[in-house]
């Protein structure tokens, strides 16, 4: 027997499903607005390309847009995620497989709202949640950069790996509408203009906290400015540990003053530390190409983030020790790394970086630790001259254990309180890591 009161709610309920799902679907694939709308093609004003180069070189396009042997910003990086590996795609001009056919709404589209032409969402591993700070004036001129000062490279872009269904792009406009910002940088009133400028490269085109700054379940960055305590407060990511760029006097920049982050920055090093890791990659092609003043707010930005001394501890102090071969990882340490690093850990200053006070001895996370004992550092390139020295790999001299114990050893010794370091999580990341390449990616863009 019919009932037509159910008939008619289901009907509703059908319509609202609909509905529902047309509204999602326009949601899902509608083309932000964009500044730009109808305006004409990339201008060829040297003046113009040449700010829009800075502006990719502080922006570290390169980083992911270009492979060794590859024409520049012609894509095919790996970038693994937990759902399966993603490729950087082509931003040459080239009309086939790159962007050539991009006019200068698609492209701010692009970048600061990860939206491409006919609304398919890109991933979040392009930072647009970070280049949506950018000011128009810096899209503009980078727009103009890569239409007229890069040329066409005709290289088909790299399909996902990820399985279907998981690789329908819809839902990302959803994390979008949760997650990612979608103004510009404005100017905090009360702080000067050094600051302010430092606060939109780190917080825009540096786009600094992808690395540095942890992530949630939705792997989305905890904060994206000065506001969330968790921004820039270090994080893991692909076998290395980004530290804390707070004040964090153990883990970050506590005892850096600005111009030893400047120098750091611009050369490569400093008493501290050496640039290695993923930052190597960062400082090769982007922050030692930077303006000085650039450098200065960066430095003046970063020493405002106060450091939270209850997730990091005690301020390192450092503690003379007597040498006890007989102590796990004590000979190894002697006969394979004191030649650099010093018996007293201290290394050779701005040449051989110390370990006593090292981040990576202090941080609970050994990641980079093992990581560059297992498969030594990239070549640091400063100023076209690269360096005379590079951490060797080590994975196949030293065994998971030999390796563990030194660490231990570094990581409690001379007052480093990072902790013991196991043979499995040695193991585990010499399965998912290589040796680093000692030659570096110098992108030569004009």
């Amino acid at each position: 027997m019919n009932n037509p009161r159910f008939a008619r709610t289901a009907g509703w309920l059908v319509l609202a499903g609909a509905v529902a799902a047309g509204v999602l679907a326009w949601y899902a694939t509608r083309e932000p607005a964009s500044p730009f709308e109808k305006q004409p093609a990339a201008s060829a004003d040297p003046a113009l390309v040449s700010r829009g180069e800075y502006v990719a070189r502080v922006s570290d396009c390169v980083a992911c847009h270009s492979l060794p042997g590859k024409a520049p910003f012609a894509g095919g990086l790996e970038m693994a995620t937990p759902l399966g590996a993603i490729h950087a795609t082509n931003i040459t001009p080239d009309k086939n497989s790159g962007i050539g056919n991009y006019s200068l709404a698609d492209f701010d589209r692009a970048v600061r709202h990860g939206v491409a032409p006919g609304g398919r969402r890109l991933y979040p591993a392009m930072p647009y949640p970070s280049y949506v700070k950018l000011s128009d004036d810096d899209v503009r001129a980078m727009y103009a950069f890569f239409m007229q000062g890069v040329q066409p490279a005709d290289q088909p872009n790299i399909p996902s790996s990820i399985p279907w269904p998981l690789n329908m792009r819809w839902p990302i406009a959803l994390w979008n509408g949760v997650f990612a910002p979608s103004e510009t940088y404005a100017a905090k009133t009360g702080q000067d203009a050094l600051w302010n400028r430092g606060a939109y490269i780190v917080q825009g085109p540096g786009h600094c906290g992808s690395c540095h700054t942890p992530r949630g379940l939705a792997f989305n960055e905890k904060a994206l400015d000065e506001s969330g305590k968790p921004f820039l407060s270090g994080a893991l990511l692909d076998g290395w540990y980004a530290p804390s760029l707070r004040q964090d006097p153990n883990t970050g920049l506590g005892r850096w003053s600005e111009p030893e982050i400047v120098q750091f920055l611009k050369v490569g090093r400093n008493k501290h530390a050496v640039v290695y890791g993923s930052m190597t990659e960062a400082f090769n092609n982007s922050t030692q190409f930077m303006a000085d003043d650039d450098l200065a707010a960066i430095a003046r930005y970063l020493k405002s983030l106060p450091g939270d001394p209850q997730r990091d501890g005690t301020p390192w102090q450092y503690q003379t020790v007597s040498t006890d071969s007989s102590a796990p990882g004590a000979h190894t340490y002697a006969t394979r790394c004191a030649s650099c690093h010093g018996l007293d850990g201290k290394g050779q200053p701005e040449s051989m970086p110390p370990l006593a006070g090292a981040t990576s001895a202090l941080a609970k996370e050994n990641a980079s630790a093992i990581n560059i004992t297992l498969n030594g550092s990239q070549r640091v390139v400063a100023a076209g001259v690269p360096d005379a020295y590079r951490m060797p790999a080590f994975r196949e001299q030293l065994s998971d254990q030999e390796i563990a114990q030194v660490l231990s050893y570094v990581r409690g010794t001379w007052g480093n309180n990072g902790g013991a370091v196991d043979a499995a999580a040695v193991n585990k990341l010499r399965g998912h890591t290589d040796p680093a390449s000692s030659s570096p990616i110098i992108l030569h863009m004009r």
